[in-house]
């Protein structure tokens, strides 16, 4: 074993403290290690990454480096990524919607729903060793999935079993936590006790929406769902009701084909006036926003004025390890799936972030690392 210059003196202060202390009778070593803690096994290597220098640029700003493989904290895996999903909120974060708070600093690393291996552990981490296949969401201040490592906090990071695929994994923390949080701020319950509800899912061939309508199927919810007429087929493949073309007369209206009023509406998109969803909601029906705007907290607070029984709920999701592992479960037993839209290597992780804002995948964008 080799030990720096700076080891060696905390060994020779050690042991001139230690032998001093034998002249108290009353002081007991035993419990004292005095063993130089041991390094990252990934310390002073480097690893590829893909960022960016400062807001604005789109895809063109981002950048092919090489930097050093984090060290995880005493709460924190590192993990050697397998693969990495693309959601709106990163090319958002880039554009500077929350400025000046995200992103922490510059050059950033984005995105941060990620699956891979364990490679290494912080000193306070029980629940997991090297080697464990995870699902994990990375802090959205300081990032990291766009590389071949990413430390990631243990309170939101999960096993992944061998049923998972990395890619079906990456896809999981923040689209699916989504969903599953808007179907509950809808009323919808996943312990057995709900009752059957009507919802509407807007852009259901997206992310959150196509695992939105698998998610309300699996508790008997009556979906009527909308999409682009590419993508029908597919939605009633993942246990739609009802699909509509948003771009037809009735699709345009969101009325259900059956005539329903919809006790909650899970609306992914944008573009929508209150007007066209007010009349097809039941009488306490509630629109929830994944991507609220300013108007749609105007509503909100109107709605709360007037005491309104219809209702607007601007919804941001919070990762909950709870909902990630309810997830990953789901996924293992063969009742939700990963709606892939394409998927790319690292090194072209560009045009994966160019696909992501054209915004007409199908699906879940994943960058396999």
């Amino acid at each position: 074993m080799v030990i720096s210059q700076s080891e060696r003196y905390n060994f020779q202060y050690t042991k001139s403290y230690t032998e001093g202390l034998h002249n108290f009778p009353n002081c007991s070593l035993r419990s004292w290690n005095f063993r130089p803690k041991a390094s990252s096994p990934m310390a002073g290597k480097t690893m590829r990454a893909v960022q960016y220098g400062g807001y604005g640029g789109g895809f063109a700003a981002l950048k092919h480096v090489e930097v050093p493989i984090p060290s995880p904290k005493k709460d924190e895996v590192l993990l050697k990524l397998e693969a990495a999903s693309i959601n709106p909120a990163d090319w958002r974060i880039q554009k500077g919607i929350f400025r000046p708070f995200i992103p922490a600093k510059f050059p950033f690393i984005p995105v941060g729903d990620v699956a891979g291996e364990v490679a290494d552990v912080g000193s306070a981490v029980k629940d997991f060793k090297a080697g464990d296949k995870v699902v994990s969401v990375l802090s959205m201040k300081n990032g990291g999935g766009l590389a071949e490592y990413a430390v990631a906090s243990s309170s939101l990071t999960v096993h992944r079993s061998p049923e998972v695929s990395a890619a079906d994994g990456s896809g999981l923390p923040i689209a699916a936590s989504t969903a599953l949080q808007v179907l509950k701020s809808g009323g919808a319950k996943f312990d057995g006790t709900g009752k059957p509800l009507n919802v509407l899912i807007t852009a259901a061939s997206g992310g959150v929406g196509s695992y939105a309508v698998q998610l309300a199927k699996l508790i008997d919810l009556h979906v009527t769902a909308t999409c682009g007429a590419r993508n029908i087929e597919l939605v009633k493949s993942l246990g739609a009701d009802e699909v509509l073309d948003y771009k037809s007369s009735d699709g345009a209206k969101l009325k259900s084909p059956s005539g329903k009023k919809y006790d909650a509406v899970v609306h992914c998109t944008a573009g929508i006036d209150w007007s066209t969803f007010a009349p097809n909601l039941s009488d306490n029906g509630k629109v929830i926003y994944i991507s609220p705007s300013t108007s749609t907290f105007l509503n909100y607070a109107i709605k709360k004025l007037t005491f309104a029984k219809k209702k607007v709920v601007p919804l941001f999701a919070v990762p909950k390890k709870e909902d990630l592992e309810f997830l990953v479960g789901l996924v293992k037993e063969g009742k939700l799936k990963t709606v892939v839209d394409s998927k790319y290597p690292l090194s072209k992780a560009e045009e994966a972030w160019a696909k992501s804002i054209d915004g007409h995948a199908t699906g879940k964008i994943i960058v396999e690392i």
